[in-house]
């Protein structure tokens, strides 16, 4: 008998706008698919609000949507899954955040959210952050980890904390710093918030003053002399994915924020060489990994961000490139898993337009393709194709039990 395999491919950000440069077309019109447009001729199509109507959604309470977690109910704050994706443990009561090494005058105006970027100093600066040292509430320890370039994550560890606090990241540069206040009127908001007042201030000291930042200072860089934080999150409570679905399930993604939410929900997590979470990922390696992983699971969910990347900095060419290049790995996916009864899904998390360079609540292309299936009229994947497609207007929520019932895995309700 065949084994039954579904695989969903999301490709952040990649749903878009009419764009005048390209004869009011969008970007995934433009691109040169032939295996996208081939799946929507043979396969249903429709649109799909992600988190809900009108509503931009990030990409965290995104992607739980679409692998069947209400984000309303699981979404705990971004810091927690950022957490999870670089391989750090939570526990219950610990308060993540995502962090930025930055660049400060001695003002505390940001000069650069990002310190330059590239920060080959980065771990031995990351572990003089670890070591400092809390005054005002000795009970609670740091864990600091360094991702990707400038990014980071602080963890707060100990009794009566809470995620209730604003940012100290503005979010943009010219201005000065925030300090963290409670969002709620509770002692575990109001401690959270001095405790990392006072971590941001002793970043600044320790950072300031490192061998490390003297020698950018001195090579004519910018210092990344302190941490700024954002996304206070908690670790959410979830049934596991095998438990929710009864589905062995593998993720294969770049970035940890991703990651994160496949191993919140209980997904292993595959870390694949070459796939950045860039521009310049390798989706090859992606689309080997996830032929590979077929052997040891049913469900495969496959997550590119470079279509995200390129909307976010308004390069369209650049993004109508990315999606030619996730059409030549869809194929190598299919070509690699032939041997396989494949339910295959593709979509975007959310739509990116590069006129907004910000996420967006326009719904997103939805394509499901599988054998005997009941086919549309749709002969392209689009935006504007896909408006007419068999599925209509679904949820994100409703996408995985389409295709787990398309499967044949689909529990039945009654007798």
């Amino acid at each position: 008998m065949v084994e039954k395999k579904i695989v969903l491919i999301v490709a952040d950000g990649m749903g878009d706008r009419l764009i005048p440069k390209l004869g009011n077309k969008t970007p995934l019109e433009v691109a040169n698919k032939p295996v996208m447009d081939e799946l929507a001729r043979l396969g249903v199509t429709g649109i799909m609000d992600v988190v809900g109507v009108g509503v931009p959604p990030g990409s965290a309470p995104a992607n739980l949507a679409l692998l069947g977690y209400d984000p309303y109910k699981y979404y705990t704050g971004r810091g927690a899954f950022e957490a999870l994706g670089l391989g750090l443990d939570l526990m219950p009561g610990d308060v993540a955040f995502r962090a930025n090494f930055a660049t400060v005058d001695s003002d505390f105006h940001v000069l650069d959210r990002r310190a330059g970027r590239s920060l080959r100093e980065g771990d031995v600066l990351a572990e003089a952050v670890s070591k400092i040292k809390l005054e005002s509430a000795k009970d609670v320890s740091i864990i600091f980890k360094r991702g990707v370039e400038h990014r980071g994550v602080l963890i707060l560890r100990g009794s009566g904390l809470s995620r209730d606090v604003s940012d100290i990241d503005p979010e943009k540069e010219g201005v000065k710093i925030n300090m963290s206040k409670p969002l709620a009127n509770t002692p575990e908001a109001r401690k959270t918030a001095e405790i990392l007042n006072e971590f941001t201030l002793k970043s600044f000291e320790v950072l300031s003053r490192h061998p490390a930042n003297l020698s950018r200072v001195a090579r004519g860089e910018k210092p990344a002399n302190i941490i700024l934080c954002r996304g206070a999150g908690t670790l959410p409570s979830v049934e596991k994915f095998t438990d929710r679905y009864g589905l062995r399930g593998v993720c294969i993604a770049g970035i940890p924020l991703i990651k994160g939410v496949a191993r919140a929900v209980g997904l292993d997590v595959l870390n694949v060489e070459g796939a950045t979470g860039g521009l310049d990922s390798d989706f090859m390696a992606k689309a080997d990994a996830a032929i590979k992983s077929a052997s040891n699971y049913d469900f495969i969910f496959v997550h590119v961000k470079a279509t995200d990347t390129a909307s976010h900095d308004g390069l369209i060419d650049r993004k109508i490139e990315v999606i030619e290049r996730i059409d030549r790995m869809v194929g190598r996916i299919l070509d690699g898993l032939s041997g396989y009864e494949l339910y295959l899904a593709i979509t975007a998390d959310h739509c990116t337009p590069v006129s907004l360079k910000e996420h967006s609540g326009d719904p997103v292309p939805v394509l499901i393709y599988g054998p005997n299936i009941v086919n549309d009229d749709v002969n392209s994947y689009s935006e504007r194709a896909c408006m007419k497609g068999g599925l209509g207007r679904i949820r994100g929520l409703d996408l995985l039990p389409i295709l787990i019932n398309y499967a044949g895995k689909a529990a039945k309700f009654g007798e």
